[in-house]
């Protein structure tokens, strides 16, 4: 999956946490992933915690961090 497809998986919507980047409309916020990955939880883990949760939303999460790093202030 490329960059921009996996990227479509992170939403804002006002509702929800103050607008916070939250994972395809649901009620997991990003950093909440970034995290659990941070404190050691492998992507195993987080996956057996939310039965809806693909590969592919950790590693959108992944990029959303990257792609903070590079431009702060979008």
């Amino acid at each position: 999956m490329n960059e921009a497809k996996l990227l479509e998986r992170i939403t804002i919507d006002p509702r929800i946490f103050g607008s916070k980047p939250i994972i395809r409309g649901r009620r997991l916020a990003v950093e909440h992933i970034l995290g659990m990955l941070a404190a050691g939880d492998t992507a195993e883990t987080i996956l057996s915690g939310y039965s809806w949760l693909e590969p592919e939303d950790i590693q959108a999460c992944l990029l959303y961090a990257r792609q903070l790093a590079i431009h702060p202030t979008q």
